[in-house]
């Protein structure tokens, strides 16, 4: 079983490679964050916010070619977590077909917020990350995890 969630928070600390988004339960209290690079976390801000840019980077890449081929990227399912790191699948219909492809989070993500696509977390992860996190983003020393 899948819980959705909703991208809450992202934490964009240009002086380090560890970046963190926080994804939240929609209807519920759970939350847990995901360690990520600083590519894709600019690259989740910058399409949350809209902003174009003159050539097309990866995920608009992406994006562009699922459009091409005539699909629609229906939901992202971050789906395991396996010795720190999360594993997730773009779950994408085309022509009524549904279609896994295996991603990272936070590539699936970055593709995912432009066009509010409901991201799930198996409940399995979710019960393996549960953690209180704070209004503050963690400092750097308590970030040891090795997650995406």
């Amino acid at each position: 079983m899948s819980v959705l969630m909703e991208l809450s928070r992202i934490f964009i600390r240009e002086m380090t490679d560890m970046q963190i988004i926080e994804l939240t339960e929609i209807g519920g209290d759970r939350t847990f964050p995901i360690v990520i690079g600083l590519a894709e976390a600019w690259a989740i801000e910058r399409r949350l916010k809209g902003i174009e840019i003159r050539r097309p980077q990866t995920h608009d890449l992406l994006a562009s070619t699922i459009t091409h081929l005539n699909g629609r990227l229906k939901q992202i399912v971050i789906n395991d977590l396996v010795d720190g790191t999360f594993y997730a699948k773009l779950i994408i219909i085309q022509n009524g077909e549904e279609i896994e492809v295996d991603s990272r989070p936070s590539d699936a993500i970055a593709l995912g917020v432009a066009e509010d696509v409901p991201i799930y977390v198996a409940e399995h992860v979710l019960a393996q990350t549960q953690t209180d996190i704070s209004d503050d983003p963690p400092d750097d020393e308590d970030l040891d995890l090795d997650w995406d």
